[in-house]
């Protein structure tokens, strides 16, 4: 009696241990999402949620994951990098399964060491290079590096025949810092010299002197690493300075959220966006049916196609989804190791991510657009290089 009663004991401990996910089979799939709400960032982070919400909506109506509801428990960070560590710790007593992070580099750099204890998946939705340059374990990045940004712009410009370039960045944004130093640290192998380079910070609103050096400089084109009110300001004083030079954006500009203040003095400028801007000028296959999932929902919901940080938001929950999926639970050292061997076609191009690679995309998946009546063209150049891709 004695020896069936411990064997029954030892069969209910081995049921109560084969994997919370049998044993909890009814209750949602909770992930946690910091975004910017409030704050310099909440243009950024409120199309973020936007598109988050819309992923997992879809996600529930075709079935949820591993037979489960996804459920997103959202922490504002209020655009401040000590508000975001808090806001992690917080979901973290919530008890979620993963974090896609901030839309905001300063706020997700500062939240990686509590995201290193707490060994739990976090999806990155900001492209500073310093996330997985080295790798951490638990940390992957949504959007292109800021660096590969770098790197699509100066083959654009070896193609153009642009060899000598002046660059300016905004010394307080990790973001814009990484993209400075990507620039830096490849022109010589596209052949490009940065004939200046000028540094302004976050508050700034007068670039006057910037343009009179890069005028000085003899440099063909001007590339600008910023994010948020700057470049509005910047571009909108460029249109009347008399630069007679291309002005040169990045992947931060990619979205209406630009284009809405800056108006006209937005037209013929050059900007480096996600593959997701140019969709509906893809040619059909799995990538641009990726990308009009996400813009037939957004559009009929908000009005207007999603811009780069909707891209960043949807990518990351298919991301994290196929994760769970592959992993066939929701512990998180298995979807860490899941997502170090997924693939995935997104808005945002085709992910591969891998033990060293935790960014997973390549410069391919970059755009490099002119704005023309007040949308984004792919120039001829990047024409020519999505039909490769797409062949």
């Amino acid at each position: 009696m004695r020896r069936l009663a411990m064997s029954l004991a030892a069969l209910s401990l081995v049921a109560a241990g084969c994997g919370d996910d049998s044993a909890t089979s009814a209750d949602p799939v909770r992930v946690g999402q910091i975004v910017s709400l409030t704050g310099n960032y909440s243009p950024l982070g409120s199309e973020n949620k936007k598109s988050v919400e819309l992923a997992v909506e879809k996600v529930n109506r075709d079935g949820g994951v591993l037979g489960r509801k996804l459920e997103v428990v959202v922490k504002d960070d209020k655009s401040q990098p000590d508000q975001s560590v808090l806001a992690f710790n917080d979901l973290r007593g919530d008890d979620v399964t993963a974090v896609i992070g901030s839309p905001f580099s300063n706020s997700a750099l500062a939240t990686i060491p509590a995201v290193d204890r707490a060994e739990i998946p976090y999806l990155s939705l900001t492209p500073a290079d310093e996330q997985v340059q080295p790798p951490h374990r638990y940390v992957f990045v949504v959007p292109a590096l800021a660096s590969l940004y770098a790197e699509r712009i100066l083959q654009y410009l070896e193609a153009t025949g642009v060899s000598t370039v002046a660059v300016a960045h905004d010394t307080r944004s990790s973001y814009a810092v990484a993209g400075f130093n990507g620039m830096k640290d490849k022109a010589s192998k596209y052949g490009v010299t940065i004939a200046a380079s000028e540094e302004f910070q976050t508050d700034a609103t007068e670039f006057g002197a910037v343009f009179g050096h890069v005028r000085s400089s003899g440099a063909k084109a001007l590339v600008v690493w910023a994010t948020g009110a700057p470049a509005v300001a910047l571009t909108k004083q460029y249109a009347s300075a008399g630069l007679d030079l291309p002005l040169v954006l990045t992947g931060a500009q990619a979205s209406k959220l630009f284009l809405d203040p800056v108006g006209p003095a937005a037209e013929g400028v050059t900007v480096a966006g996600s593959i997701g801007v140019v969709g509906p000028d893809l040619p059909a296959g799995k990538q641009k049916d990726a990308i009009q999932e996400l813009t037939t929902s957004f559009e009929k919901k908000y009005g207007y196609p999603p811009p780069q940080f909707a891209q960043d938001g949807y990518s990351g929950v298919k991301l994290l989804v196929a994760a769970i999926e592959k992993a066939g639970s929701t512990d998180p050292d298995k979807i860490r190791d899941a997502l170090e061997s997924l693939t995935l076609v997104t808005p945002n191009g085709e992910y591969t991510y891998g033990k060293d690679d935790h960014a997973g995309l390549g410069p391919e998946f970059i755009a490099v657009t002119t704005v023309t009546q007040g949308r984004f063209e792919p120039t001829d150049w990047t024409s020519e290089q999505l039909a490769e891709l797409a062949g």
